[in-house]
């Protein structure tokens, strides 16, 4: 929907007559951008508006001073951040447009209270234009007017939900750090088990040896000696 076409179509009269302000000389060096300069020679032809020269930026170009600022729908422009932003807008020639930096939260919000007060938004984003096509097949929308406090209380219920999952990861965490200790707690154990079962064996052949030696003086038996 279009609003004051006729402030519209004088902005674009005058638009339309506007000569287009470059740089000079930009049409002759390619390392001139045509962005403008206001040019300050002394003798410039084209500071001192000579003939044939270009035309430059005056004042008398601008539009209507109505016109300025409009959207090309012919609302005005107005940056919102939250719902209470929308009270100081006029649904009928004010159009609000949702801040860069809201997330999926509160714009959901300001979309329901928008639609609730008939304020047009200029950036709805895919899922506004997504409801809009619904409604023009006639399948139901997902959003109506009215539904904000039900967006609202969904939305908390699912923050609650998802604290809820996160208690639960954490509660997760702590039970597998547990059963990791205890399985390197019974690792550590096994392997002590191992060394002892190694170190047997050897304590065993020392003590038969002394009680040998010891039951052969005894008997009156010396060991027998090498003297080669």
């Amino acid at each position: 929907m279009v609003i004051n076409e006729e402030l519209l179509q004088a902005r674009k009269k005058v638009a339309h007559r506007r000569p287009k302000f470059v740089r000079q000389e930009s049409w002759r060096y390619d390392r001139l951008a045509e962005s403008w300069r206001r040019p300050k020679g002394k003798d410039n032809k084209m500071r001192r508006q000579l003939s044939g020269a270009p035309r430059l930026v005056k004042i008398g170009y601008r539009g209507p001073k109505k016109a300025r600022g409009l959207h090309p729908s012919g609302y005005t422009d107005n940056l919102v951040f939250n719902v209470k932003d929308l009270g100081r807008l006029d649904p009928a020639g004010d159009a609000a447009r949702i801040g860069h930096a809201v997330g999926q939260r509160k714009r959901l919000l300001i979309l329901a209270e928008a639609r609730n007060k008939g304020i047009k938004v200029l950036n709805p984003g895919k899922e506004q234009k997504a409801e809009e096509a619904s409604e023009i097949k006639g399948e139901p929308s997902i959003m109506k007017k009215g539904e904000t406090t039900e967006v609202s209380n969904e939305l908390r219920a699912e923050d609650a939900g998802d604290e809820d999952e996160m208690e639960e990861g954490e509660l997760d965490l702590e039970v597998e750090e547990n059963d990791n200790e205890k399985l390197k707690d019974n690792e550590n154990i096994q392997e002590e088990k191992r060394a002892q079962a190694e170190d047997k064996p050897q304590h065993e052949g020392t003590e038969e040896r002394k009680n040998r030696s010891a039951a052969g003086n005894q008997n009156g038996h010396k060991p027998e000696r090498n003297d080669t």
